[in-house]
This record gives C-alpha cells, sequence and structure tokens, in this order.
C-alpha cells in the first residue's frame, strides 16, 4: 500500500492493543469528572466567533417576535371587555373586527420573525458542524501516530459523528428555543405587573419552587451526560474494533466473550443514558405541575378580585393567557437546559481531541529533495528510538546503504523491522542520531516531501470503496491506461481484472470477493504505479501463494531495479539475491553482509535460515 499525503497506514506499526479493560477506551470511560459547563461554552462561543453576525440577527428576531406576541394577550383583553359590556347594550362589531385583524397581523408577524430566526440558525449549525468534521478530519492528518496508539478509532469516530451532530441540534433547536422563552418569560412578567400586581406576586410566588427543583436536578444530571457521551464513544470503539476483526473472533470462539464486553459498557452506556435522561426528563413534569399549581392559584385570586370590583373580566382573560405564557417557558427552558449540558459533553469531547498534540509545523521548511533526480543514498547514523520513553526498541543504529541497493531487514519478531521504516518514513520521529537521504538528515525536510521519495507495499492491504482504477491510481494522477495495464500484468493479476464484468471499472464493495492474495497484487501493482525513486515492502508476498509469489518476485526485481530497496521478510529464501542484508536483534545490528557472506559467518543469520530450512 503506497503512503503518500495521507494518514493511514498498515497494522505492522507497533500499536499499544485496545481494550476496554484497562487500556485506552477501558476503565477511563468510568468516573469522569464533570465537564467544565462554563469554560466548554466559552470555547464553543470562541470556535463560532464568524457566525456570531448572524446569530445575534436570530436571537433579535427571536426577542422582537416574542414580544409582539406579547401584545396579543392585551387586545384579547379589550375585545373581551367590548363583548362584557356589548351583552348589556349592543356589541360593537367594527371596533372587535379591527382589534381582531391587528391581533392576526401581529401574530402574522410573529411568526414571520420566529420562522426567520429558526431558518437562519438551521443554516449557522449546519455551517458549524461542517466546519468542525473539517477541522475534526484535518486535525487527524496533524497527529501523530502515537496518538492512535492510544486512542481507539471507533472513539475518534464517534466525535466527528455522534458529538458534532449532538452540538449541531442543540445549537439549531436550543439557542433559538431558550432565547425566545427567556423573553416569553420576563416579557409575561413584565405585561402582568403592568396587568395587575396583585395576581403578578401570586404567579411568581409558585414559580419560585421550579427554579429551586430545577436547578437542582441540572446539578445532578450533568456529570450524567458527561459519562453517557464517555460511554458511547466507548461502545463504538468496541463495535469497529469487533466487526474489523470478526472473522479473528469467530475463529477463535471469541463471540461470548466480545458479548460479555459489550453487554458490560452498554450496560454502563444505559445507566448513565436512563440517569441523565430520567433526571432531566423529570424537569418537564415538575415544571408543568408548578405551571398548573400557580394557574389555579390565580384563577381563585383573580375571581375574587373581580367578585369585588378590583379588575374587569378582560383583565383575568388576559392574565390567564399571560400566566400561561409565563409557565409554559419554564419547561422549556429547563429542556434547552438539558440540551445545552449534552452539547457541552460533546464540545469537550471535541475541543479536547482537536486540542491535541500535533506534529511539530514545517512550512518553514523550505529544502527539498526531488524524487526524479535524487540518488538514493541512505543513511542510519546512531538512531535510537522507543514507542514510549521508558522502553527503547531500537538501541544505536547505524547503517549506510549506496544508492540502487536491494537492503533486506530480518530479524525476529519485536526486533525492530517495522520500526525502521517506520522512521525512514517519519512516521515517527527518532529519539536520538539522524537519518539521512543523499546526505540530507530527513528532519530538515517537510514529511510530505519524504513520502514522495517512497512507494511502499504493506502486509496488510488497504483498499478503499471504488473502481480497480482509482484504487491503482490512488493519490497520483495523469497516469495513463497502459501504465495501469503494464503495472498489473507484471503483478499477475491482469487476466483475473479481465474476467470481471467491468474490468478495471469494476468497483471493489462488498458485492466483490477478493482474495488476499489477488488485494496484495493490487497494492504491489499500486506501488508500481507510482514509481517513486525509494522503495519498502514489508512481507509484500506473505499473503499470496507459492506460484503467486513467483510471479510476484519476478515483479519485485524489475521494480527494484535501479531504486533503493528496503525489504522486510521473514521467508528468508526470498530475500537471498539482495545486495545487502542487515540483521537485527533487539532493536541493534547483529550482523551486516551478503547471503554468502552471513551463511559462511554461521551466526545469528545462519541460525535462522537454517531453522526456516529445516521447518520447510
Amino acid at each position: 500500500m503506497i503512503e503518500k499525503k495521507k494518514t493511514m497506514v498498515g497494522a505492522n506499526i507497533k500499536k499499544a492493543p485496545i481494550t476496554h479493560k484497562g487500556g485506552p477506551g477501558g476503565n477511563k470511560f468510568h468516573g469522569e469528572k464533570p465537564k467544565d459547563f462554563k469554560k466548554t461554552w466559552g470555547k464553543l462561543i470562541k470556535y463560532s466567533k464568524q457566525y456570531v453576525a448572524p446569530t445575534i440577527i436570530a436571537i433579535i428576531c427571536a426577542v422582537i417576535g416574542t414580544i409582539i406576541a406579547l401584545l396579543g394577550p392585551q387586545i384579547l383583553s379589550r375585545i373581551t371587555d367590548l363583548i362584557t359590556q356589548g351583552l348589556m347594550t349592543t356589541v360593537d362589531t367594527d371596533s372587535i373586527t379591527k382589534l381582531f385583524i391587528i391581533m392576526v397581523v401581529l401574530y402574522a408577524i410573529s411568526w414571520v420573525l420566529q420562522f426567520s430566526q429558526h431558518f437562519i440558525m438551521a443554516t449557522v449549525t449546519q455551517k458549524l458542524s461542517k466546519r468542525l468534521r473539517k477541522d475534526i478530519i484535518e486535525k487527524t492528518n496533524r497527529l501523530p501516530f502515537s496518538y492512535f496508539d492510544t486512542t481507539s478509532y471507533g472513539d475518534v469516530l464517534s466525535r466527528i459523528t455522534n458529538d458534532v451532530d449532538t452540538i449541531g441540534m442543540t445549537l439549531n433547536q436550543s439557542i433559538g428555543m431558550l432565547v425566545s422563552n427567556v423573553t416569553m418569560f420576563l416579557g409575561s412578567l413584565l405585561m402582568m405587573f403592568i396587568t395587575n400586581y396583585v395576581l403578578t406576586f401570586v404567579a411568581v410566588a409558585t414559580s419560585i419552587l421550579g427554579f429551586f427543583l430545577m436547578g437542582t436536578m441540572m446539578r445532578f444530571s450533568q456529570k450524567h451526560f458527561t459519562r453517557q457521551q464517555r460511554h458511547l464513544g466507548a461502545i463504538n470503539g468496541h463495535v469497529e474494533e469487533i466487526y474489523s476483526g470478526h472473522m479473528v473472533v469467530k475463529a477463535f470462539n471469541a463471540e461470548n466473550s466480545s458479548k460479555e464486553e459489550f453487554q458490560r459498557i452498554n450496560r454502563h452506556l444505559r445507566d448513565s443514558a436512563f440517569k441523565a435522561s430520567a433526571l432531566s426528563g423529570m424537569m418537564q413534569p415538575i415544571m408543568t405541575f408548578i405551571g398548573n399549581l400557580g394557574y389555579v392559584a390565580v384563577c381563585i385570586v383573580g375571581a375574587l378580585l373581580a367578585l369585588n370590583g378590583h379588575i374587569s373580566f378582560g383583565v383575568i382573560v388576559a392574565f390567564m393567557v399571560y400566566v400561561r405564557l409565563f409557565t409554559n417557558p419554564l419547561s422549556q427552558i429547563a429542556q434547552a437546559f438539558t440540551s445545552m449540558q449534552s452539547t457541552a459533553a460533546a464540545s469537550e469531547r471535541v475541543f479536547e481531541y482537536l486540542s491535541a498534540t500535533e506534529m511539530a509545523d514545517e512550512t518553514h521548511k523550505v529544502k527539498k529533495l526531488d524524487p526524479a533526480t535524487i540518488k538514493g543514498d541512505v543513511e542510519f547514523r546512531n538512531v535510537k528510538f522507543g514507542y514510549t520513553k521508558d522502553k527503547t526498541i531500537i538501541k544505536n543504529f547505524s547503517a549506510k546503504i549506496d544508492a540502487g541497493m536491494k537492503v533486506a531487514i530480518v530479524g525476529p519478531t519485536g526486533s525492530g523491522k517495522t520500526t525502521l521504516v517506520n522512521l525512514l518514513m517519519r512516521f515517527y520521529e527518532i529519539d536520538d542520531g539522524k537519518i539521512l537521504i543523499d546526505n540530507t538528515p530527513i528532519d530538515e525536510l517537510t514529511r510530505e516531501n519524504v513520502h514522495d521519495l517512497f512507494c511502499m507495499v504493506l502486509q496488510d492491504t488497504w483498499l478503499f470503496e471504488g473502481t480497480i482504477k482509482e484504487n491503482l491510481m490512488y493519490s497520483k494522477e495523469n497516469v495513463t491506461e497502459e501504465e495501469i495495464v503494464k503495472a498489473c500484468k507484471a503483478v499477475g493479476i491482469h487476466h483475473f481484472i479481465k474476467t470481471l464484468k467491468d474490468g478495471y471499472n469494476t468497483v471493489l464493495d462488498d458485492k466483490t470477493s477478493l482474495s488476499s492474495g489477488q488485494k496484495q497484487q493490487l497494492t504491489i501493482a499500486r506501488a508500481m504505479i507510482e514509481n517513486a525513486p525509494l522503495l519498502i515492502l514489508d512481507e509484500a508476498t506473505s499473503s499470496v501463494d507459492t506460484r503467486t509469489e513467483l510471479i510476484i518476485q519476478k515483479a519485485m526485481d524489475e521494480l527494484t531495479k535501479g531504486r533503493t530497496s528496503f525489504v522486510i521478510a521473514h521467508r528468508l529464501s526470498t530475500i537471498k539475491n539482495s545486495d545487502l542484508i542487515v540483521v537485527l536483534k533487539d532493536g541493534d545490528i547483529d550482523s551486516v553482509g551478503t547471503h554468502e557472506q552471513l551463511i559462511e559467518k554461521g551466526g545469528f543469520y545462519a541460525q535462522l535460515y537454517n531453522s526456516q530450512f529445516e521447518n520447510d
């Protein structure tokens, strides 16, 4: 698989095991501290500053629309009084009609403003969601590979999908709802005072209890919303791992253990989601009860005042509407705050990812090697490296490879073979020493420039959903049909492709069945099309049969001509014709030489080779 200007790499990279019992994505999801609500929302507002202007317009529309709607009960009060007075004499239908038309016009204007607010916020939130996803993807390309050694892929996907959707949904629905209902609440309170202060005190007194209960519920439910988002990321990570390794799970009869693990995580998600939903769900019924209690109290007091002649019947009608407008927003405000808590939990996860330590900025680097003109000399000079600071894998590696040489890197598992090519490609940064290409340290070049110099084939194939031609031309432009066919013929896959219904335009998806060997042949053909001056083959023929291996080996010999090549192989019989064999043992060079020299020397390499020959 070619690795060029992208972050995907094969599984040969030494990665910390991803588990859900103690590793990344495991116990860290339990007992998380509640999020800093104010700080997180501050970050979200700062991040959304380019959308402040349309958001303010939307808020103004919501406020004005709500204020206009609050004028309706006053007109209704006048209509009621006119009708009441007319019962004794004659109903003034002309005045009532005019007031009715005014009320309809006001409500129509209010509706237009409310619609405008919803339209603007929907547009803003979709743009914000798009920007968040874009920034997360760009962030992924700037993160070092070490980040993904300790982070579940499923958890990263959850931040891109679930968390961003939660943020967008809240901003779209809750912000407008919160502004409208706060305006409605305060406006209703003001209009009630204007209408009758005695009835206002009755309504407010019953609402104080509602505010107290709402605040208490919010305090208790916040931590559960935090855990809910964390557990959601954990379960996504687990599902992604199990389904990507479904065949292995089946082969080892691990269905029950994986099911138990899923149920454990799912149980934690259920518990946190239930507690969050239960506590937040109690807010609306409680506020509805408080609202109805205030409604009854106002009816009784209003009736007494009307009987005593202190207020007219129209005032009671208007006040009854205001009480409903006053109490209804409380439950809506509670719901909006509940959604904002979910957003705080989701936002912190997103911003946590966006604030992760990135690879060093390389925009200042001007030195560049041209793939078309470089010789291909490579030197490792006293290289030291460890995936963690407390465990050094490459201890003191030095080697000089002349241009055009075919270098085989051999050694037992864990000796540092794949680590060397990861360092050569700058997937990881070395702890000490230098790696040079044409006497230029690669840390003086940009990573993109280093990747331009290499074509790479890994043991684990990677093909995306697209046509065969698109997979072969991946990340390379202006590739001719002849070049594609020539490469596929060289690796022995051309005949198979022609047997497919659409040939090279066949879409590789779940309906197209390819063997592991055929997938490997395609990735090798992709590397041949890349035609870079340096070549890395990491167990490139491990997935093919003996006959296909001979075909590919011949193609590899053709591919390595004139190129500096690094070949990692466990099957030592395939690298006997290498110009140089580097034997690694425990992160150090055990011996260097040709196959004949190393066999004659009779050291560690000879033991490895003879043991394989005996096994064969």
